[in-house]
Parts: C-alpha cells; structure tokens; sequence
C-alpha cells in the first residue's frame, strides 16, 4: 500500500496543538476545502500538504482577513469622515452667510430705529415751530372772537341804545301830544 503525504486530523492537531473540534471548525469555515484539500483513506479523513498550508496559516488568514476588512472598515470611516468633514464646511459656510446676514439686518435695524428717531426730533422741532403759530392762531381766534362778542355788544349796545332813543321819542311825542292836548284842553277851558 502506498502512503500518501498527507496527514490525518489527529496528526494535524497534534502539530499545530489545537484539539481535533478546532480542526473541524477551521475546516468547515473554508469554503470548498472538504472537496479540495481531503480525501478517504480506510476510515479516516487525510488532508494534502496543501490543505495542511492552509490550515497551519489559517491563523494568519484571518489575522490578514480581519486586517483587510478592518481596512476597508478604515476607509469606509475615513470616506464617511471626509464626507462628514465637507458636509461641516459646507454648513459653516452657510452659518457664516446666515451670520452675516443676520448683522446687516441688525445694523440695517438700528440705522432705522435711528433714522425713526431723528425724524421724531425733527418733527417735534417743527411742532415747537407751529406751536407759536398755533398759539397766534389762537390768539387771533380769541381775537376774532373778541371781534364778534364786540360787534355783538356794539350791535346789542345799539339796539338797546335805538330802543332807548325810540323810548325817548316815543316819550317826547307822547309829552308832546300832552302838552298839545294840554293846550287843546286849555284851550277847552279857556272857552268854559
């Protein structure tokens, strides 16, 4: 009979001191290396050197995997961190124009209220100007007034003053009469 040069999974985990169910597992986790790698021999399972390669550096494998993908995992993060890091410029910039903007509001804001109140001031100077016209005004509507109530009374003064002449008249036309019926009645008299 002839030996190949494989080994068996007991001769396997003796060499590498790892137990026959760690073997298995690290057997099972490799695609395809049951159809590969082993092979039946009586009643036992071997392995061929290459098969045994593989599983000698299946520790390295994984290491050299785990490092490939924690690579990939650091790339992704730095693609994600450089992403993140031009999505943060992006909003500062846009934090600074909302800045920026916001403080021309503000001063626009203030020359305003400024502006408000220089007209306010300049208003009143100008109320204080109409003040003493206004007051003229009112002094010639006192006036006016003063007017009126004087052509009232001197219209009323000379209503009264004619109704006292006409009384006075009518007084004197009445004595008038008396005195000429007197010197009619005298004359009456003188003829009794």
């Amino acid at each position: 009979m002839v030996k190949l040069l494989g080994k068996t999974i007991r001769q396997l985990s003796e060499e590498l001191k790892l137990s026959k169910q760690a073997i298995n597992q690290r057997i099972n986790s490799i695609n395809g290396f049951r159809s590969k790698h082993t092979y039946k021999v009586k009643n036992h399972l071997e392995i061929d050197n290459q098969g045994v390669k593989l599983l000698a550096n299946f520790d390295k494998q994984k290491r050299q995997e785990r490092q490939q993908n924690q690579q990939d995992k650091n790339d992704k993060n730095e693609n994600i961190d450089h992403i993140l890091l031009k999505q943060l410029d992006v909003k500062d910039q846009q934090i600074a124009n909302l800045q920026q903007a916001l403080d021309q509001q503000q001063k626009l804001q203030i020359a305003t209220v400024s502006e408000n109140h220089r007209l306010k001031e300049h208003v009143r100077k100008l109320s204080g100007l109409l003040e003493p016209s206004s007051a003229t005004q009112q002094q010639q509507s006192n006036d006016k007034d003063d007017a009126l109530s004087n052509n009232a009374n001197t219209r009323h003064s000379k209503d009264k003053n004619d109704k006292q002449n006409e009384n006075r008249v009518d007084e004197y036309n009445n004595r008038q009469k008396k005195v000429s019926k007197n010197k009619v009645n005298n004359s009456w008299w003188r003829f009794w």
